[in-house]
């Protein structure tokens, strides 16, 4: 009896502190969205690592393929947002904001972000007890 209790006393930490991880990686996630949605420097800060790695692709009107869109550093997330926030060209209230958190390890995890503009494999890093995205890998929606 004793054995069982200290294993559920064991797992139920277990659970807690993933659960609490996870919501930390869900943050920075959201933090990232709403960064550019929101025009809001801020969220992008305490979101992205300033070495940054963002490239991606968009899909070709005239061709059909996808096309590499290049790559998105730290500063240019930065300046993509203040130009949002300039123009108040901010997201349409019911742009898509998702966040599945795929894996999460004690100093990585993996998350996929489905935006207005498609669709975001991120990955994250754990730095003291704050996630932040390292790294992300995009895909612009289908063109129908």
């Amino acid at each position: 009896m004793k054995k069982l209790i200290v294993f559920l006393l064991l797992f139920s930490v277990v659970k807690f502190s993933f659960s609490q991880e996870k919501e930390k990686v869900e943050r920075a996630c959201m933090n990232y969205i709403e960064g550019f949605y929101e025009g809001d420097t801020a969220k992008l800060i305490a979101a992205l690592k300033p070495s940054l790695h963002k490239i991606g692709y968009w899909k070709n009107k005239n061709t059909g393929v996808y096309d590499f869109d290049g790559q998105m550093t730290f500063r240019e997330a930065l300046d993509y947002a203040k130009n949002v926030m300039a123009k108040k060209s901010f997201a349409k209230p019911d742009a898509p904001k998702k966040v599945e958190v795929l894996d999460i390890g004690n100093t990585i995890a993996s998350a996929k972000v489905t935006a207005w503009w498609g669709i975001d494999y991120v990955l994250l890093s754990k730095q003291s007890d704050k996630w932040i995205i390292e790294q992300v890998l995009w895909e612009g929606p289908a063109i129908k």
